[in-house]
């Protein structure tokens, strides 16, 4: 494809060069979002904290996510979206590579904060990008194409990056990410066109665009079911070990498994959403709640407990295409900043996920994890019913 298609506004059917490159900037910041899971005990015994403080690194990276994407995304909407891009990778970088030699808990907490500004404004800069490359009735696939990096992220980098840190220490781990993200700002510049925008909505309007009602209960959805996820996932790795038995270097394979099942997952979801877009979206949250009851049923069994760690894999990012494409069509008017703030709802349900964990580990233990985030799964279908009953109504 080139570049005068591209400024048109035309769309293609085939997935250009470009989309991909959005996938490595994906899979980089993937990469330092998830490490840090499989390496929670390594951090919590070098940084002298306990498991739970620790994991609330992951529940402030997230939080700055969620907060500063949207505030981002209004103050840069009149930027070029490859100087943006270009902006973000290199906040990226920065932010990483502080963390690589933090010399404490405190620093490492603020090099997280900072480096997670870069993440929701690129996936919500990079999603509308990558729906605007190919046919509106591939949209969803193409959003899928973009978030496969986090998916493989998951399959290959953080096993990777907890390979890493297991043998060399935690922050060799920040420094591969770092790596990695001066990889992906070499692609950005080199493959993602500059493209002639048009004219962006005000501040104002978009934020208007932002607030309808539908919107937000859709948002809310998302928040929902990340939480579920990181209730648990942010604790894997202590469960794998304390609960159900796996020696440390087992936990790096079994993250690897979940990853595969989260690839599948994510590419499934995106061709299902092309479909029918809400009846995915309530399938995928019901799954939700069968297999997290089922690994709670099951996660003092080793080999059970590995195959459902994969299906949960498979099921927990087949929701996210469609509910970034649901977002991006709810908000015309703001299509980057809804795209953007999609993450951001993410990222509250991450952060309330990691803190809920946190506080079940402290009050009930480790095995009612899995239960937790099934209840949450539940509030997330009947949210995701609520918005296709309303959609059915409108149609009326």
């Amino acid at each position: 494809m080139n570049t005068k298609t591209l400024a048109s506004g035309k769309a293609v059917d085939r997935f250009p060069l470009a989309l991909f490159s959005l996938t490595a900037g994906a899979f980089a910041i993937g990469m330092t979002e998830f490490v840090i899971m499989g390496l929670l005990p390594n951090v919590a015994n070098d940084l002298n904290v306990s498991i739970s403080q620790a994991g609330q690194l992951i529940t402030g990276y997230a939080l700055s996510v969620a907060i500063g994407a949207p505030i981002l995304a209004v103050a840069t909407h009149r930027v070029p979206q490859k100087k943006l891009l270009i902006l973000l990778m290199i906040l990226f970088i920065i932010g990483n590579g502080i963390a690589a030699v933090a010399p404490n808990y405190s620093v490492l907490m603020g090099a997280r904060l900072f480096t997670a500004l870069a993440h929701g404004t690129f996936f919500g800069v990079g999603s509308i990008l990558a729906a605007n490359l190919v046919s509106p009735n591939r949209r969803a696939a193409a959003v899928s194409v973009m978030m496969a990096g986090l998916t493989v992220a998951n399959v290959i980098g953080v096993p990777f990056g907890t390979f890493i840190g297991q043998h060399m220490g935690w922050r060799a781990s920040f420094g591969a990410v770092v790596v990695m993200g001066f990889i992906t700002l070499i692609g950005i510049i080199a493959l993602i066109p500059d493209i002639r925008q048009t004219e962006s909505s005000s501040a104002i309007r978009q934020i208007r665009a932002l607030l309808q009602p539908k919107l937000l209960v859709v948002l809310l959805t998302g928040a929902i079911g990340c939480s579920s996820l990181f209730t648990v996932f942010t604790y894997i790795a202590p469960l794998l070990q304390e609960v159900t038995g796996f020696a440390e270097h087992s936990v790096t394979w079994v993250l690897m498994l979940f990853g595969i099942g989260v690839t599948i997952g994510n590419i499934l979801g995106g061709k299902l959403a092309d479909w029918k877009l809400m009846p995915t979206l309530i399938g995928g949250f019901a799954s939700l709640a069968i297999i997290l009851a089922v690994l709670a049923l099951v996660d003092e069994l080793p080999v059970a407990v590995v195959i459902t760690i994969f299906i949960w894999g498979v099921v927990s990012f087949s929701v996210l295409p469609g509910l970034q494409v649901r977002i991006m069509t709810l908000a015309k008017d703001a299509p980057a900043l809804a795209s953007t703030s999609n993450h951001s709802a993410l990222n509250f349900g991450n952060a309330g996920g990691a803190f809920l964990g946190g506080l079940v580990i402290t009050h009930a233990g480790l095995d009612m994890l899995p239960w937790t985030g099934a209840a949450l799964s539940l509030i997330g279908v009947m949210l995701a019913i609520g918005v296709y009953c309303w959609d059915k109504g409108s149609v009326r």
